[in-house]
């Protein structure tokens, strides 16, 4: 939550959870540089562990790029980065037209993009 406000790495950082039927079952951020068209990343998505495996995590992530599309409507690319070995993640990133750009951040993490019209 810290991030929020010292913003790290780019001009604006929301951090955002996820509720079901009244329960916080999730989290996540949004790290964006405003009126860009490809500087989106969703950072620090998060399922509590009694959530996962029920397909919340994929309903979540839809909701999570419908959000994004309508608060920032010049958003083209939106990116994340996933351990390299959380395979779960990576095919759920997959499922959701993710890319895999074949590239790390700084901390050995893959990078994926989905491209959004």
């Amino acid at each position: 939550m810290a991030f929020a406000y010292i913003k790290p790495w780019d001009e604006a950082l929301d951090p955002y959870v996820l509720e079901k039927e009244g329960k916080i079952f999730g989290f996540f951020y949004l790290s964006y540089t405003p009126m860009s068209t490809d500087n989106y990343w969703i950072g620090g998505f998060q399922i509590d562990k009694s959530y996962q495996g029920k397909g919340n995590g994929k309903r979540a992530l839809g909701a999570i790029i419908d959000f994004i599309r309508k608060r920032h409507p010049k958003c083209r690319i939106i990116s994340l980065t996933v351990e390299r070995n959380n395979l779960i993640a990576q095919n759920l990133y997959k499922s959701m037209f993710f890319v895999c750009e074949n590239m790390t951040n700084q901390d050995g993490e893959v990078i994926y993009r989905l491209k959004i019209s």
